[in-house]
């Protein structure tokens, strides 16, 4: 994958944005020194090259009553149905992350449930039908870091 070179102008815009994505687009050009319509600009070359991919309201899921998040780990029959279910995965909409990885998973999914019997009937009525051998399940207690990746001076 093609790494963008950022400038200092591109790092600070990051660095104010991920901090705060409602922060107005004059503010960080004061902070920056610059018009707002060259944020503007900035703003938009960024999300066209991809490095910013939105932006977005994050829901706290145990405030909306789901209070178990899981890591599943997904041992698919025929790991050539792997696009197949990815698609179906994508229907349920409990499942958050889907990840194809290395080593003995074929997939690692995240996904939230109201309580661990919600988990159990999600596990056995939505994924094992999907063609799984069999999954493994680590449940979540508390996420302690949750943060995006720092803008660093490279």
């Amino acid at each position: 994958m093609a790494q963008h070179q950022l400038d200092s102008l591109d790092k600070k815009i990051l660095k104010m944005i991920a901090e705060d994505a409602r922060v107005p687009f004059l503010e960080v050009a004061r902070e920056c020194n610059v018009s707002g319509a060259a944020i503007h600009q900035r703003i938009q070359k960024l999300t066209n090259l991809g490095v910013i991919k939105g932006s977005q309201f994050i829901i706290d899921p145990e405030k909306i009553g789901y209070e178990t998040c899981a890591y599943v780990g997904l041992y698919l029959k025929d790991p050539g149905t792997f696009d197949t279910v990815v698609e179906e995965l994508k229907k349920i909409p409990e499942v958050v992350e889907c990840h194809y990885t290395t080593g003995g998973y074929d997939m690692f999914i995240k996904i939230y449930a109201r309580n661990n019997h919600d988990l159990l009937e999600l596990i056995h009525d939505k994924l094992q039908p999907l063609g799984l051998s069999r999954s493994e399940t680590i449940v979540a207690f508390n996420a302690v870091i949750h943060r995006q990746l720092p803008i660093q001076d490279i």
